[in-house]
């Protein structure tokens, strides 16, 4: 099987195109023919060293990729899955089976969920790995509607999933984002936007002087939004917290492999963007041989949607 692969820690240029052997299921696994999966911030990490400590006794070559969408190949034992289900699922990379950018993957029948109704293979890929962060940064945060959610990073994957589950779940929603997105941040229900930049927590305590309750930080904003948020509330960073919190402010450290088998949760996602609620955004979509292209257009930035790998 043809998979996307690297064997040292560098830039794109590590990422190389390989055949490799095709695995088979075991008890509880699936195995997925892929049609798309997805380039995250996290893979470029990954390429990048930035989990070596992680990998423990993994060799080389390492699979990137944490979500994808296909169509079912073969169960294994007790996998209620059956050949032809069109499914998208959630991929650990960190372990000897890879990652999901490969024509073939197994995942525990657990981390795999229909496709949306409606929704093309590419457009599902982009839902498993960032569905499920915002869906546990949310669990985390535990608001109650009427209560006021901030979102910095809004128009990204991340973000966009969580406005929109957010206002889904009742919340007030205030998204941080540039200027330019504020049409379309209006149009997936937020109630406000603010344009990010220093002075972004003091816009949000002119429009809430008593703070907000919660924040989902896909802008890695850190301590430079804390002031925004009252004494006592929360705020859900995806990629750890440098410094120091106050005020009792809680900081949850949202690590989405703990939902990596929250089959209902990921079920869940897909029934709220079969129902209108979840937006799916394919920004371009690459070859496997074009992937190192895709991680310098993502690194780049102003990426609004998912770059997708097709296979």
């Amino acid at each position: 099987m043809k998979a996307v692969t690297f064997s040292e820690f560098g830039g794109p240029e590590v990422l190389e195109v390989k055949e490799l052997p095709e695995p088979q299921p075991g008890p509880g696994q699936v195995r997925i023919k892929v049609a798309a999966a997805t380039v995250n911030p996290t893979d470029m990490g990954f390429r990048g060293g930035g989990q070596r400590a992680a990998l423990g006794d993994l060799k080389p070559p390492y699979i990137p990729g944490m979500e994808l969408a296909g169509v079912v190949d073969a169960a294994g034992e007790g996998a209620e899955w059956k050949a032809g289900d069109r499914v998208m699922a959630i991929v650990v990379p960190r372990r000897k089976e890879g990652g999901a950018m490969a024509e073939s993957v197994i995942v525990p029948a657990a981390s795999i969920a229909p496709v949306p109704e409606g929704a093309s293979l590419e457009q599902a890929a982009t839902l498993p790995m960032n569905g499920l962060t915002v869906r546990l940064a949310l669990d985390m945060l535990a608001l109650k509607p009427g209560q006021t959610l901030v979102v910095t990073g809004a128009a990204g994957a991340v973000g966009g999933y969580a406005v929109e589950l957010g206002v889904h779940e009742g919340l007030r929603v205030i998204a941080v984002a540039s200027a330019k997105d504020e049409a379309l941040l209006k149009e997936m229900g937020a109630e406000s936007v603010v344009p990010r930049g220093d002075d972004a927590a003091q816009k949000i305590r002119a429009i809430v002087p008593d703070g907000v309750d919660g924040v989902v930080d896909a802008a890695l904003l850190g301590m430079s939004i804390l002031p925004a948020i009252r004494d006592g509330g929360g705020m859900a960073v995806v990629r750890g917290f440098q410094g120091e919190t106050e005020r009792d402010i809680a900081i949850h450290q949202v690590q989405v492999s703990r939902y990596a088998e929250n089959q209902a949760a990921l079920a869940g996602l897909g029934d709220l963007v079969s129902q209108g609620k979840l937006t799916l955004r394919v920004a371009e979509t690459f070859t496997p041989e074009r992937t190192g292209e895709a991680h310098e257009k993502l690194a780049a930035g102003g990426v609004r949607g998912r770059l997708v790998i097709v296979f």
